[in-house]
């Protein structure tokens, strides 16, 4: 009655896309190739003469792409003239270039500083401060080099205004963002990474349809442009599209060993119940991410769901070693150990979820449910009430702290929570039928005949309530409808005797003393036969401890005990077939493995 909430975490939200996070745009640069040569008539410098020549030696190398010797050049020109710009410009162009963008940025600032009005300069410095995440540095450099481009009749070139839409969207100007991509589109309008991109930022907008738009045009231009189908894909999910997922396994087909794509289709897969489709796509995310804390935590959930627990708590484990403050993980890293049985081991994860996420309900109910579970009920119930002083309307928390004061047998306290919750949500079964089976244990016949028919009514599948509702009618002396409700208990539970017992004692009440003979001896006969498999279990599990030990003949005899209390007991065919086969009788063995077959066919016959 008292159990822990479902998962918790992105799977269970849809969560608008993130595409901008996507891109990595590649460091442009428009570089003056400047020479460092004296007057006509004068005497060059030593140093400055090698510097030219250190120049010339890197450009050299630069146009071979060999950006070590290239470096290595252009080191040696802003050693020898530390006050020329052109050194400090190559330079930091080079170690933009390598990828070590501080280093670059520092070098470029220098060369700006030494000649403001280099655009070169001010371009490759506004384009590393883009990559280097520092947009708001970026913006004014760019602003710069678009004013003094439209001063002059054009405007920037495609690659710098993406750069400068870029800058512009992560400062969260929109509109301003837009419109600069769109220039850049105007000037390259069959390029389909700009009109990615231009989608892209629709997308942190929230633009939709331009953004699905943007994302369409560049399949157009590009049909195997897998991150495209990507984003398509995530916009067609957000738009409620069942296209959306079409896109995204044709992103998955096009590039299989991408992550990221890889990801987005398990969560997808996910978002819709198929966790079974789910599982293997994003094992192969976590595959080719390995570290990705992402891709762990979208598994571990898939796997959660799927009640394959124990391989979903390492990868739970290993999202809060590295995020310690993700309260979700927390919760559901929580819940995980609930599951496994742990609840001692849970407490303090799910204590720190509530301490993060005090709105978190669900941490709360599962924090109260391990509590339950460790038989701590007064902890249980101040975490429950805890969470009613923030949520007063929540039927769930009012029903769960109805049952932890049942627990208590409190039920003068159980009662008006059970009743709040019925009357919060009308359309649960659960408190009506707690609130029966207090009424029927403290002698409120009456009202309990009354709160487990309502729940019987909502869920009719409940054969211990029809069971219950039976005895109380019976209390009550309406042996009729007792009658009638324990028949439905024995055809929902055909295997308990305890309904057929009941109903015996209605039958002979009502005179009807054959009738109630015969429930009695069908009652005997299952008690019989759960007795018989009772036993049966013990001997097989005898047997297989000491099978494992290598006792063959000692372990023959208990399974035939075994299936000498139950000859259906499939398990104790299985074991004792692997017996009969260490001892080298094949033949017996095989015959044993089909009778279990056999057995497990009968059982399910799909």
């Amino acid at each position: 009655m008292f159990g822990y909430n479902a998962v918790v975490g992105i799977a269970l939200v849809k969560p608008p896309p993130k595409p901008g996070l996507l891109f990595q745009s590649v460091l442009m640069a428009v570089v003056a190739l400047c020479s460092v040569v004296p007057a006509r008539g004068q005497e060059q410098p030593a140093n400055i003469k090698k510097a030219a020549e250190d120049y010339r030696a890197g450009v050299e190398a630069l146009s071979h792409n060999d950006l070590q010797l290239a470096l290595k050049d252009f080191q040696q020109v802003v050693l020898a003239t530390p006050a020329a710009e052109p050194g400090h410009l190559m330079l930091g162009f080079v170690l933009a270039r390598m990828g070590r963008t501080k280093e670059a940025i520092s070098e470029l600032e220098k060369a700006l500083t030494l000649n403001p009005n280099d655009s070169d300069a001010r371009t490759n410095l506004a384009l590393a401060y883009e990559q280097s995440g520092a947009p708001a540095k970026a913006i004014p450099h760019f602003s710069k080099l678009d004013e003094a481009a439209r001063a002059q009749g054009h405007n920037l070139p495609p690659p710098v205004l993406a750069a400068y839409a870029r800058s512009l969207a992560a400062t969260k100007q929109w509109n301003a963002a837009a419109a600069k991509m769109l220039e850049a589109i105007a000037a390259d309008p069959r390029n389909a990474e700009l009109h990615d991109e231009c989608g892209t930022i629709y997308a942190q907008h929230q633009d939709w349809p331009r953004a699905q738009e943007q994302f369409s045009e560049a399949i157009r231009l590009k049909p195997n442009f897998g991150i495209a189908h990507l984003h398509l894909g995530s916009v067609l999910g957000v738009l409620n599209q069942p296209t959306g997922l079409d896109e995204l396994q044709e992103a998955y087909r096009l590039e299989p060993q991408n992550p990221t794509i890889a990801l987005e289709l398990g969560k997808a897969f996910a978002l819709r119940g198929q966790d079974d489709q789910a599982i293997p796509v994003l094992q192969q995310a976590l595959e080719l991410a390995p570290k990705s804390t992402a891709a762990a935590y979208q598994l571990g959930l898939a796997y959660q769901r799927s009640a394959r627990v124990q391989e979903a708590l390492p990868l739970l484990q290993k999202v809060v070693a590295a995020d310690p403050r993700n309260a979700p993980a927390l919760t559901n890293l929580g819940l995980a150990l609930c599951q496994s049985r742990r609840a001692k081991d849970a407490v303090p994860f799910l204590q720190k979820a509530v301490s993060l996420a005090p709105d978190n309900m669900t941490a709360r109910q599962n924090l109260a449910a391990a509590y339950v579970t460790l038989g701590e009920f007064d902890d249980a119930i101040a975490a429950l009430r805890a969470a009613l002083k923030l949520f007063p309307n929540e039927p769930q928390l009012h029903y769960n702290l109805g049952v932890a004061f049942k627990m208590q047998d409190d039920a003068s306290d159980a009662i008006p929570e059970l009743r709040a919750a019925e009357k919060l949500d009308p359309s649960a079964p659960e408190p009506s039928l707690v609130l029966g089976v207090i009424f029927s244990q403290t002698g409120r016949y009456e009202e309990a005949a009354q709160e487990l028919s309502a729940s019987l009514k909502l869920r009719p599948e409940n054969g211990e309530g029809w069971a219950t509702l039976g005895g109380v009618y019976n209390s009550l002396g309406k042996f009729p409808e007792a009658a009638s409700a324990l028949r439905e208990a024995i055809r929902q539970l055909p295997d308990q005797a305890d309904p057929h017992l009941t109903l015996a004692s209605v039958l002979a009440q009502q005179d009807q003393q054959a009738e109630a003979a015969a429930e009695r001896k069908i009652a005997a006969n299952l008690m019989r036969a759960h007795m018989n498999l009772q036993r049966a279990e013990v001997a097989t599990n005898a047997g297989l401890s000491l099978l494992k030990s290598g006792s063959l003949p000692e372990a023959i005899v208990q399974f035939k005990d075994a299936l000498s209390y139950d000859p259906n007991y499939v398990e104790a065919h299985l074991g004792l077939a692997d017996a009969l086969e260490r001892q080298g009788n094949k033949m017996d063995a095989a015959a044993e493995r089909q009778k279990a077959s056999d057995l497990k066919k009968l059982a399910d016959p799909q």
